[in-house]
Order: structure tokens, then C-alpha cells, then sequence
């Protein structure tokens, strides 16, 4: 009991000089299994599929399961550990295609047309070979509810034992997906792989940069953004997504349709806000692997932010000098 107090009293050191949350100064003091250090980089893919958006369809639901698939056999075979696909990966359900006052004009969605069995069943045949790769995957998905509740809009991450580790659901749904659609997601997801803190992000999440500095101050070293891009489709949600990774000094995977690359690919952004790889951008599913490397995070730049953050509320608000309220002259 001594002994775990001191170590947890070196951590708390290590934090109160660093400006470190406890959790990231632990990570300073984690022993690796063998005994050896952490790992200090791992190698991430990020895919772009192909679009499809009528689930009642159980030959798309079958062929976007073999596309999945055989990128994540080209992941692993490029040595990833964990791949990273778009939203809807498995089909984004097309607001006409589901609307039961369609096909001419959005109504409430009629999920019961959807082949729920066919979906169930690519995703085991998924998971089954995320364990055989021993690969992390993390994709887009509807996520059933129990009826008459409708469904997520979600990413599931599956381990490299084959097992759904958490699911993410989208928070900030657009009015079509929260009035006629979706059930909205309520929390942050995190998880880790070797090390490595993930947090997942998608469809509209991009344009909330909230969002990911909630995700910074949970210590996330990469948030995995899967979207659809936008009808029709632009580069807003690319620019924001390095903005995104530039303001919050993290890595950020953008997974995006084929089509949409075209516009911009799906990549990954550095912690500056550079593109580190991207897929080609030729209209076709792909995917491209980039070294996360933890020495490309610096500590010392978020800490500087966050004892900036701290230190604004305790900033005087109003100040005697004239020359300084006074905003009307020289």
C-alpha cells in the first residue's frame, strides 16, 4: 500500500508540474507487458469506400461487407493496427430511400424496410476477421433500437479480438436526421490501442469544435472523424478537420465516401494541422497508412493552452486606467 501511494504520488508531481492531466502524466509511468517501454508509434489506415444509400438492398449491404473487408486485409497487410472507415461504411441510409412518404419528399424513416438480418451478418463476418488480422476496425453503421425508438447513426470500434470494444453515436444530428431519422448520441467515446488514446467523432461533429477540445481534455492523442462530406460534396469539412487538429495539437483521421475524394481524400492530419497521407483522390475506395509517432506530440504545447484556459476567469474584467476602456481613440 505504501509503495502504490508514492507511485501514485510521483504521478501527481509529475501533473502539477507539467500542467498534465493525472491521466496523461500515467502514461509516463506505465510499465510496457514485456517490461520495456511503451510503444511511441503505430501505424493507422483510413479508407474511403464506396456510397451506397438503400439498405432495403441486401446485395449493397453484401457488397459493402467484401469491400470493407478486403481493405482491411490491404490494412494489415501494410502492417496497420488499427484501420479507421467513413460513416455509413455498411450503407448511409438515404432520407428519401427510408422516407415513408417517399421517394419524392422526406418524411419519418420506415426502418422496418431495412435488412437488418443482412447488416447483422456482415458486420460478424467484420468482426470475425478483425480477429483473424488481429486488427482494430473501427467503421460507420446504423445501430438498431429497440422499436419504436429509432436507431443510432454510429461508428463501432471492434477489437482485434473481434469484439465490439464501444460503440460511438452521433451527437450533433442535422434537422432532417433528428426529426425524421436518428436518436442522438449523448457522450464522448474514447479507447485506446498500444498506448494510444482514441476518440471518435461523425457526420455533422465536424462543424463543432467543441467537440474536440471535450476530446483534447480527455487527453486523446487522434479522434477518428468519419463523415459523408456533404451534398453536394465541398472541402469545408477537410478544413475544419485540420483546424480541428492544429487548435488541440492532435492527430485527426478523416474518413470519407470514394466519391468525395475527388474534392478531398480521406487522411490523416498532424498535430500542426498538415496533411500527413491521404488516399488518391480518384473517385475509388482506397486507403492510405500513416505512422503516428508520440514524439510529434508535444506536452509542452498543450499545457500551455490549458494553463492559459485556466487562467482567463481569473483575469480582471474592468480596469481604472481610462486609456484602457476607452475604445474610441488613439
Amino acid at each position: 500500500m505504501t509503495a502504490n501511494r508514492n507511485f501514485k504520488r510521483r504521478v501527481r508531481a509529475r501533473a502539477a508540474k507539467t500542467g498534465e492531466s493525472y491521466t496523461t502524466a500515467l502514461r509516463h509511468f506505465r510499465p510496457h507487458p514485456t517490461g520495456d517501454e511503451m510503444p511511441k508509434t503505430l501505424r493507422l489506415a483510413v479508407a474511403q469506400t464506396t456510397y451506397t444509400e438503400d439498405p432495403r438492398d441486401p446485395a449493397l449491404l453484401r457488397s459493402s461487407g467484401t469491400e470493407i473487408r478486403r481493405l482491411m486485409r490491404d490494412a494489415r497487410a501494410a502492417d496497420a493496427r488499427i484501420v479507421h472507415f467513413t460513416e455509413g461504411a455498411t450503407s448511409f441510409p438515404s432520407k428519401y430511400v427510408m422516407s415513408e412518404d417517399g421517394p419524392e419528399e422526406v418524411g419519418n424513416a420506415d426502418w422496418s424496410r431495412f435488412a437488418w438480418e443482412v447488416l447483422t451478418d456482415e458486420l460478424a463476418e467484420i468482426a470475425g476477421l478483425a480477429r483473424e488480422l488481429g486488427l482494430w476496425t473501427v467503421l460507420g453503421s446504423t445501430h438498431r433500437l429497440t422499436p419504436p425508438m429509432r436507431p443510432h447513426n454510429s461508428l463501432y470500434v471492434i477489437s482485434d479480438r473481434g469484439q465490439v470494444a464501444t460503440r460511438y453515436d452521433e451527437r450533433t444530428l442535422s434537422s432532417t436526421k433528428i426529426t425524421y431519422m436518428y436518436t442522438p448520441g449523448t457522450a464522448p467515446v474514447t479507447f485506446e490501442v498500444d498506448g494510444f488514446r482514441f476518440g471518435c467523432a461523425l457526420g455533422m461533429d465536424v462543424h463543432m469544435p467543441e467537440l474536440f477540445s471535450e476530446y483534447e481534455g480527455l487527453d486523446v492523442d487522434c479522434v477518428l472523424m468519419s463523415t459523408t462530406g456533404g451534398v453536394p460534396h465541398s472541402s469545408e469539412e477537410a478544413t475544419e478537420a485540420q483546424g480541428h487538429a492544429a487548435v488541440n495539437h492532435i492527430w485527426l483521421s478523416f474518413a470519407v465516401p470514394a466519391e468525395h475524394s475527388l474534392v478531398t481524400p480521406s487522411g490523416v492530419v498532424g498535430p500542426d494541422g498538415a496533411w500527413l497521407a491521404q488516399c488518391p483522390g480518384d473517385g475509388r475506395p482506397a486507403l492510405v497508412v500513416a505512422e503516428l509517432d508520440q514524439a510529434a506530440l508535444s506536452t509542452i504545447a498543450r499545457t500551455w493552452r490549458r494553463e492559459t484556459r485556466r487562467a482567463l476567469p481569473d483575469r480582471p474584467t474592468t480596469l481604472s486606467d481610462a486609456r484602457s476602456t476607452t475604445r474610441t481613440g488613439f
